[in-house]
């Protein structure tokens, strides 16, 4: 998906769950790590992670797509347009937008399991005859994925 057909996207969701026009910049920004999307106050632009859409799907893009689009139009009319506000979250329910994008976190490539089958995930690989598990100092094992 390119970002003229996100642009598209953005507009056909604005004003098909919000009934207002969506009348500012949508992209994608590849450098977003840690986050679906965000919406930039200084010029009203939506910026799109994409990987909600490789990673997770087109339900993922547009549930991430109207969550945006809720700071957008609250914050355009003047409302509280935090996460915490109670016109933020009636809108959510009211979109079926998604609270959260999903967790993005595929960092802790290495799993071990302990001899008392506790789990243990790291980012890094460890040395297993010199590290323990935690929980209950059982040997601990690499699990192949």
């Amino acid at each position: 998906m390119t970002d003229q057909e996100l642009q598209t996207l953005v507009e056909k969701i604005s004003n098909e769950a919000f009934q207002r026009p969506f009348k500012h910049q949508a992209y994608f920004n590849h450098r977003l790590r840690t986050t679906g999307g965000r919406y930039l106050l200084s010029n009203h632009a939506i910026e799109i992670n994409p990987r909600m859409l490789t990673d997770f799907g087109f339900d993922t893009l547009v549930g991430v797509i109207k969550h945006e689009l809720i700071h957008y139009h609250l914050h355009l009319q003047g409302l509280p347009y935090q996460h915490r506000d109670a016109e933020f979250k009636q809108a959510l329910a009211k979109t079926g937008a998604l609270r959260y994008a999903p967790s993005q976190d595929k960092a802790a490539r290495w799993h071990y399991q302990c001899e008392n089958g506790h789990d243990l995930y790291r980012q890094r690989k460890i040395n297993v005859q010199r590290y323990v598990c935690g929980k209950c100092q059982g040997r601990l094992h690499l699990v192949t994925d």
